[in-house]
This record gives structure tokens, sequence and C-alpha cells, in this order.
């Protein structure tokens, strides 16, 4: 089963409005709409894992974290995100990381960012190691 957090993309919300309208007009039924969704996962996924090859490097101060269902969650403040040719500072990041394989074999966690009301896709990051409370 593919990772439903794309569905929350203004992609995301714009299929699922255009579903519901099409599913009140009896266009057509609940049950195809949701499989729909299921293969919009399934596409959206499989092209972000596919097509997206930029890498970005990021800093910030960790806020709080969290690692239940085998999903991190990272809240960072006062992130600094780096591409090769353009910076951007945000004050306030939420990551959502789900495991994931690479067709290459080596691991690849699936990012999905909330920049405020500004969503990005996908991030390449190292496998989450387990991290201890302080002391």
């Amino acid at each position: 089963m593919a990772y439903q957090l794309y569905r929350n993309t203004t992609l995301g919300n714009s299929l699922q409005e255009s579903l519901d309208e099409l599913i009140q007009s009896q266009q057509i039924t609940p049950q195809l709409a949701l499989q729909v969704l299921l293969q919009f996962d399934k596409a959206i996924n499989a092209a972000l894992a596919q097509r997206v090859r930029n890498r970005v490097n990021f800093r910030g101060s960790l806020n709080t974290y969290r690692f239940c269902d085998n999903v991190w969650t990272f809240v960072l403040n006062d992130v600094e995100f780096r591409e090769v040719t353009e910076v951007v500072k945000v004050d306030k990041v939420k990551i959502v990381a789900c495991d994931g394989k690479s067709k290459f074999g080596g691991r690849v966690t699936p990012a999905f960012l909330s920049l405020g009301h500004f969503k990005v896709g996908r991030l390449q990051l190292p496998e989450p190691a387990p991290l201890s409370p302080p002391n």
C-alpha cells in the first residue's frame, strides 16, 4: 500500500474536491472515487521516487520528535534550507518521514515537509537512528 501523505498537497486536495463534486452530481460512485485516490497514492509515490533527484541540505533547531508506527515526525525551528544556488529560511518545519526502499537497494526515507501553508514533496534522508533522550 502506498503512503497517503500526498493527498494533503495542492494536487491531492484538488483531486479530492473534484471527486467529491462528481460524487455529489452522481457521475461516479464513492467506490470509484476511492479507487482513483488509491491510484493517485501509487502514482505520486512512484513518480517522486523515480523522477525527483534534487538534494537539499537543511539545518535547524529540533523542537520535538517522535517515532510511532514506523513513522518519524520532527518539528524544527529556525530552519535554513540550502540548495546549490538558493537558501530559504523558515521559522518552523514539520517533517514526516516514512520507511521506504530505493530501487537501487539503499534505504531512502520519503519525507513530506510542511512549511506553514507551503508543502514540499520529497527529500532524501538517511535512515533515522533511534534518539536517546537527554540526561
